[in-house]
């Protein structure tokens, strides 16, 4: 009852965000305006993953001081997620040199493992690594990553916002269906949170969209999503290879749309269009169609083989790679990382 009356709190307060910062960014012509590389044709206001942000927050502050949450992890998430969100919520009014963005990431990435310790032990082939100090170094790469992918991949009406609520309410399925949920319910708690915010600002966000997550959303979501996997692979709760699996789509196309375009000599940190989803967009005419095409994958395909690599812990790094060979598959087939 506890985890339903937070989650509708959150998506109430979301949604009423979102609604104001819509007036904010019409009234300041905070607005995308379509170009050669956009995926829309209209001009949309931007920056309304501030309200997932702003939810987000209030949730883990509520929850910390009823002691629901430990001060490492909100201190972890908060400081972590608010250095990004702030470096997104900026470059959505004014734009920042990568460099400095990118600095600031790599910080608020050392900030989040320093207060959670370090790296998880990763397990593979059955036997548990520790990467030690490296494990900073690993930790810190696939949080900048992820949090960068994730911005790269919200390109179409719902696709981020969808993505992240069916990773938060899967990664909530999972734990209460195998009943490994750690710290006394501690993490479905913050998830519920999370998911609440992505509700609440998808009710605006759905195809077609009267109002844009911007960098302050993306960015943040990519980023407290990579800390949600290390924090539960630390408690033992979910691997990072489950999350590997959840997110697989965006994985699979941000990655090789990059590493596709770096091998054909493309300015690969410039803006573009050429991402798998971005290209079925074109060809279908529909955000409306891709989005929910990636849903559908996530949980007919995906959430079933997350939740068997819980279930099955052995093997989940192989049923990690049964999960992304035939989006790999999907994703040379779209061309991604070929501009058109």
């Amino acid at each position: 009852m506890q985890l339903l009356l937070i989650y509708l709190a959150g998506v109430t307060l979301a949604w009423i965000s979102t609604g104001a910062i819509r007036k904010y960014a019409l009234a300041h012509s905070i607005i995308d305006i379509p170009n050669s590389r956009s995926s829309h044709t209209t001009p949309t206001p931007r920056g309304g993953g501030l309200a997932i942000v702003v939810t987000f927050f209030a949730g883990m502050g509520y929850l910390f001081t009823k002691g629901a949450t430990s001060f490492e992890t909100t201190v972890a998430l908060m400081g972590g997620g608010g250095m990004v969100a702030a470096v997104g919520f900026w470059d959505d009014h004014q734009h920042i040199p990568a460099q400095w963005r990118l600095l600031i990431h790599f910080v608020a990435a050392l900030w989040g493992l320093a207060w959670i310790g370090g790296f998880p032990m990763m397990s593979l082939a059955g036997t548990e690594v520790d990467l030690a100090l490296f494990g900073y170094v690993v930790g810190s790469v696939f949080l900048v990553w992820l949090l960068n992918l994730y911005n790269f991949m919200d390109g179409i009406d719902g696709i981020a916002g969808g993505e992240a609520l069916f990773a938060t309410l899967a990664a909530i399925l999972i734990l209460q269906t195998t009943d490994v949920a750690a710290d006394g319910g501690s993490e479905l708690l913050m998830l519920s949170v999370l998911a609440s915010g992505c509700m609440g600002f998808l009710i605006w966000n759905w195809p077609p969209a009267s109002i844009f997550m911007g960098d302050v959303g993306s960015a943040f979501l990519g980023f407290t999503l990579g800390m949600f996997a290390l924090i539960t692979a630390h408690t033992g709760s979910l691997s990072i290879w489950v999350w590997l699996i959840l997110l697989g789509v965006f994985l699979v196309d941000a990655t090789v749309t990059l590493l596709r375009r770096i091998y054909r000599g493309g300015r690969w940190c410039q803006a573009h269009r050429s991402h798998a989803y971005q290209h079925a967009s074109q060809i279908s005419g529909s955000h409306l169609k891709v989005t929910s095409a990636v849903l559908v994958i996530n949980y007919f395909w995906l959430l079933p083989l997350a939740f068997f690599s819980t279930v099955w812990s052995g093997i989940d790094a192989l049923l990690f790679l049964i999960a992304i060979i035939p989006l790999l598959i999907l994703a040379y087939r779209l061309n991604a990382g070929i501009v058109d």
